[in-house]
């Protein structure tokens, strides 16, 4: 039937990243919503069951033990969540027909380079989140002919905890905050990956991508352009990622190159700070408690 609806399955639909997908209004596409509640991505029977029922033409696997430093000490649940759950979907996508869509992350490299990451460098994890995203990444690629992977960084939006929630949070109560400055990424909007993700899994053109808004910046720098586009007064004071230990590594170059994205006739997602201000102009603010 020409008129059909696309139907997009959700996993980690109650996540910022799902949430951001299935909230998006597509005239021709039908989102299927898979919260952990729905679907528990580490049942092998479960999966198979779900998509055998619902038949997607497309799975965007956005489900993740996304923990990076409680996952230190709790390797074997990251492990079954980011490396085993993805399998099981893959395998079932594979069943069934269905195109694979795994997001990852920069953490799969070990952020001493000093030149974008590009999707063909060599993947050099150095936390237990890294690697069980990596060990996904291989899974969705091997169990899936018709897999997608799109590594993305710095992620925030309007739904649950992020970065940018906790700088103006941070902000209504205080007049200065430190923040690190020898940290570089590049921040991404969910509901510009939200689109680029249901424009990519519309192609055939499976394989690798790199999906962030453009331009770099340091956490330091992140934090200023929220301040100073939300209004607020509050200072920034830059310090050192040494001057804030945390069980997981946190990567010092973070940025990735996006020239197959480019190179597949996708446009690039927008400048950081372009979306950054659109995000905050709509941005409704938590009563404080």
């Amino acid at each position: 039937m020409a008129d059909r609806k696309l139907r997009i399955a959700v996993t980690g639909a109650g996540g910022q990243l799902g949430r951001e997908l299935t909230n998006l209004r597509i005239e021709d596409v039908e989102w299927l919503s898979w919260t952990r509640r729905e679907l528990d991505i580490t049942d092998e029977a479960q999966c198979r069951s779900k998509l055998a029922e619902e038949k997607p033409d497309a799975v965007i696997h956005a489900a993740a033990y996304t923990a990076v430093d409680q996952a230190e000490s709790d390797a074997e649940t990251a492990y079954l969540v980011n490396a085993l759950g993805t399998r099981y979907m893959a395998e079932v996508a594979e069943a069934t027909g269905a195109k694979f869509c795994y997001v990852s992350t920069d953490y799969v490299f070990d952020g001493k380079g000093t030149a974008p990451y590009q999707e063909e460098d060599a993947p050099n994890p150095q936390t237990v989140y890294g690697r069980t995203k990596l060990e996904g990444e291989r899974m969705a690629l091997a169990q899936c002919s018709k897999s997608f992977v799109v590594r993305t960084s710095w992620v925030y939006g309007g739904y649950g905890s992020n970065f940018v929630a906790t700088m103006l949070r941070l902000g209504r109560t205080h007049e200065q905050v430190k923040v690190v400055d020898d940290q570089v990424g590049s921040p991404t909007y969910t509901l510009d990956l939200a689109r680029f993700l249901t424009e990519l899994v519309r192609t055939e053109h499976y394989g690798i991508y790199h999906a962030s808004n453009t331009g770099t910046c340091s956490w330091y720098e992140f934090a200023q352009a929220i301040f100073e586009l939300s209004g607020s007064g509050t200072k920034v004071i830059p310090c050192t990622t040494a001057e804030f230990p945390r069980p997981a590594p946190r990567p010092a170059y973070s940025v990735l190159g996006q020239e197959r994205l480019l190179r597949m006739g996708f446009e690039p997602l927008r400048p950081w700070r372009s979306a950054l201000e659109e995000f905050l102009a709509s941005y409704n603010f938590p009563a404080l408690p």
